[in-house]
């Protein structure tokens, strides 16, 4: 008799064949009493197939229970998300009753949410990201979310184990007290005792947890920090696939970061994870973005970054390019002169690094050395020491490659031993060697003119001719290491008029410091004199 009454069957998604009474479930749900109404006078049972039912066979159960109960059901934290996006499927929303209203009895108990304990508000989480994309169950979504962020800013502002109400603060404080009472006193891990129990969650819900994290002002350090440990801990049991989309992921939300609460190093520690992985050009771009902005606090060992399978070079140099051009970002004039320099000096250790790879193209070579601009460097001979070594390397280059590689020096800001150096050097070509003593006139001409302009000077003090000594042996030095072709005939014998004129300053200097000397001792001694008089009674 009970069996006439079982007049429709449902396939669940394949999973399970459903036999119900039609007239039973169609008085809660909106679909089913449409569907059946398509086939009034049909007396054979029915069957009806959902192919994307939310939860599958076991949600399908739920539901049925409900119905044969006459709208009663018990709704907690397990089962919430599951109710409601069924009911949603089902447009139990629909129905006159607001008894019999499914959709809106589950909405209306997650204002209990404050009361359910830390265990249940994540398997609420996990139950609600495997119904994931519904529309439906967003909007429930973002009040868990709100209210699991609630509990974490709180726990990390007051004590380990964070009382959210009176009711809800036994199980809360249970979930917590698993860990170490004396661990979580210090703030640092009161600040992340959270990361473990959020590293279940997928990508989805990750990128949705952090957003909101981001538009309630979360600190920005311990969100990156959260989402470098997200990362390792999945990576353990992840396929390549999502690999890929969980760097993508991470990669994304840390761009929407502060840059300066990211780790530096954990940055470079992705991209060495990710160096192999079909990733997206935009990803790699974020990546490479982040890490360049802030290149000044690289080390050298980590620009040295492998080049990508497939290629000859030990060393991925385009990469360190781009990191220069977002470092340099929206121009030279934005970058302090200190950071600039601090870069500098960091690109010189690698250019000495690179220049032995006989797989480095002159081109990349120089345009390393061209990458930052002639003010980031005091002194060229770093530069100079790199691109010795790279033509020595690399001696099968032509004249003209050379010269194009040596076009990244600038001769004027070379030390006077490299200058002599290079002038000695048969690695680099000779017109190089010109370039340099030619480069060097002006400050030759300066430093003459210096103490020309300090021999003229008649005072007390001796620092003048101090200087103009200085100065002095400052040109014999240029002048005595230069060691010219025959190429330079004529600007050798204008060097040796300058050094002749020299020595004759340096016997003037002479001169001028032995008069100082009588001076200063003549007016000592009519000082100490005068200090001797006695004083006259008046």
């Amino acid at each position: 008799m009970e069996d006439c009454f079982l007049d429709l069957e449902v396939d669940v998604n394949g999973e399970e064949v459903f036999v119900v009474n039609k007239r039973v479930i169609s008085a809660h749900s909106g679909r089913i009493s449409r569907l059946v109404g398509k086939s009034k006078g049909v007396t054979r049972r029915l069957k009806v197939i959902f192919n994307d039912f939310p939860g599958g066979a076991a949600n399908f159960e739920l539901i049925t229970r409900f119905c044969y109960n006459k709208g009663k059901v018990i709704i907690n934290p397990l089962n919430i998300f599951n109710l409601n996006s069924a009911a949603n499927f089902m447009e139990m929303n629909k129905m006159v009753s607001k008894m019999d209203n499914l959709c809106e009895l589950t909405e209306k108990s997650l204002e209990e949410i404050r009361y359910w304990t830390w265990s249940e508000l994540l398997a609420a989480l996990k139950q609600c990201q495997e119904l994931l994309p519904r529309a439906s169950s967003l909007a429930m979504l973002d009040k868990c979310l709100d209210s699991l962020i609630g509990r974490v800013a709180s726990s990390c502002e007051t004590s380990p184990s964070p009382s959210i109400s009176s009711s809800d603060s036994s199980g809360f404080r249970l979930s917590c007290d698993t860990r170490s009472t004396e661990s979580l006193k210090n703030s640092s891990v009161r600040a992340t005792w959270w990361f473990e129990d959020l590293v279940a969650l997928d990508t989805v819900l990750i990128q949705m947890l952090v957003r909101l994290m981001v538009a309630k002002n979360f600190d920005n350090g311990i969100i990156s920090r959260y989402l470098f440990y997200y990362q390792k801990s999945r990576f353990a049991s992840a396929s390549v696939d999502e690999k890929i989309k969980i760097i993508e992921t991470v990669v994304d939300l840390l761009d929407s970061l502060d840059v300066r609460c990211v780790s530096y190093k954990s940055l470079f520690g992705m991209l060495r994870v990710a160096l192999n992985m079909n990733l997206s050009q935009c990803c790699r771009d974020k990546l490479e973005s982040m890490i360049g902005s802030q290149l000044d606090q690289a080390t050298l060992d980590n620009l040295l970054v492998p080049s990508p399978v497939g290629t000859s070079c030990l060393y991925d140099v385009n990469v360190v390019l781009r990191f220069l051009k977002s470092f340099l970002g929206k121009g030279v004039c934005c970058v302090p002169l200190s950071r600039l320099k601090k870069v500098s000096s960091l690109i010189d250790l690698f250019l000495a690094e690179v220049a032995p790879d006989p797989y480095l193209k002159p081109s990349k070579f120089l345009a390393l050395i061209r990458a930052l601009p002639d003010s980031a460097r005091d002194s060229c001979d770093g530069v100079y020491y790199a691109v010795n070594l790279y033509l020595e390397v690399h001696s099968g280059l032509s004249e003209e490659q050379k010269m194009k590689v040596c076009s990244g020096l600038n001769y004027e800001k070379l030390s006077p031993q490299a200058l002599d150096h290079l002038t000695r050097n048969g690695k680099f070509p000779s017109k190089s060697a010109v370039q340099a003593v030619a480069s060097q006139q002006h400050k030759l001409k300066s430093l003459l003119q210096d103490t020309n302009q300090a021999t003229s000077f008649t005072g007390c003090s001796s620092s003048p001719p101090e200087t103009a000594n200085k100065s002095s042996k400052q040109i014999v030095l240029y002048a005595k290491k230069f060691n010219l072709t025959d190429e330079n005939e004529k600007l050798k014998a204008h060097l040796q008029g300058m050094q002749w004129r020299v020595v004759e300053l340096e016997k003037v200097c002479r001169k001028m410091q032995v008069q100082m000397t009588k001076m200063m001792k003549s007016r000592m001694a009519s000082h100490s004199s005068a200090k001797s008089v006695p004083k006259l009674c008046s």
